[in-house]
């Protein structure tokens, strides 16, 4: 096996590296010139790593030449134009695709979202045989590149959905966990939004589970903790893990519109791109993000088991490690 890893650089992506490298399979990554490198500095002495882009499908072939199988990680998740999501997620995992079968490698796993589904609750969890109803722009992006995968490939493919994804590396728990050592706890919408998180190192196991598998193929999977807690839930038990106290913040549903609109103006004002916006508006008042992992557990045997304190602590410690917290 020949893997080719897109988004290597990233969150997720050093991940699903460490557990390639870990496994001694061969593994090439592409990178741009400006790609970051800080997460997986220590191992491009394991790697052969090729200049490409989602942008570029001609340099995607190129560096698809002798590979058996792909994880297509690279993905937006935060964009100044709701365009953009789709020129990324859509288009790039065209590109991704037609490489792909050009090179005719045996498999193609893709990294896509529990947003290309839509909203679950406890009560009426996502899963994968339900319609999807994605609620925002990002969602409809990652939906319509599963489409891109399940009309486009050729060759075997497995689709992951992770819902929100949490650990070392990890910037979008940092607020949180900054927030709480700041004796600060968010409460959004008064908390009773229920999540379904997943652990980077249990998301990363099940993707390279998926090129292996031969039951995997043709199928999608919700790669998910068992357990579904809210916001605040999550927040009390980084709190505890810090060992420190903390204020409630009150962040009332009819606050988050104005808050998501003016975080949009100042992006384009500074060109930078934020996850608040009025596109997160519709996922952070939508009735859950909660989804099924039965379909993995049942179909290939994997469970993401670790549970979260023990994700928290070892989250926690990294953050600590790295002086981020």
């Amino acid at each position: 096996m020949n893997v080719l890893l897109t988004g290597a650089s990233g969150f997720v992506g050093s991940h699903i590296l460490d557990r390639l490298l870990d496994r001694k399979i061969p593994t090439v990554i592409v990178l741009r010139p400006s790609s970051p490198r800080q997460f997986i500095e220590t191992r491009l002495s394991e790697v052969e790593v090729r200049a490409a882009s989602l942008g570029d499908p001609r340099s995607l072939e190129q560096a698809m030449r002798g590979m058996t199988h792909v994880v297509h990680c690279a993905g937006l998740v935060k964009a100044l134009r709701t365009d953009e999501f789709f020129t990324v997620n859509q288009l790039g995992t065209r590109a991704v695709v037609e490489a792909a079968n050009r090179a005719e490698v045996s498999r193609l796993v893709h990294v896509s979202s529990l947003a290309a589904a839509g909203p679950g609750t406890p009560e009426a969890p996502a899963r994968e045989a339900d319609p999807p109803r994605p609620v925002s722009a990002y969602g409809q992006s990652k939906l319509a590149a599963e489409r891109e995968i399940e009309q486009g490939c050729r060759t075997e493919w497995v689709i992951v959905r992770p819902p929100a994804v949490y650990g070392p590396r990890d910037t979008a728990f940092l607020r949180l966990f900054t927030s709480v050592q700041s004796h600060l706890l968010p409460d959004i919408g008064g908390g009773r939004l229920a999540l379904s998180l997943v652990f980077v190192n249990d998301l990363a196991e099940a993707i390279v589970r998926c090129l292996e598998a031969p039951e995997a193929r043709g199928r999608t999977y919700f790669a998910t903790g068992a357990e579904a807690v809210s916001a605040t839930q999550f927040g009390r038990m980084v709190a505890q893990e810090l060992g420190t106290w903390t204020l409630r913040l009150p962040l009332p549903t009819g606050l988050l519109w104005p808050v998501c609109v003016a975080q949009e103006w100042v992006s384009r004002l500074t060109g930078k791109a934020h996850l608040f916006s009025r596109q997160k508006y519709a996922e952070m008042t939508a009735p859950g993000w909660v989804c099924d992992g039965a379909r993995l557990r049942t179909e290939l045997g994997m469970e993401c088991g670790t549970p979260l304190r023990d994700g928290i602590r070892q989250t926690a410690a990294w953050y600590r490690a790295a002086g981020w917290l």
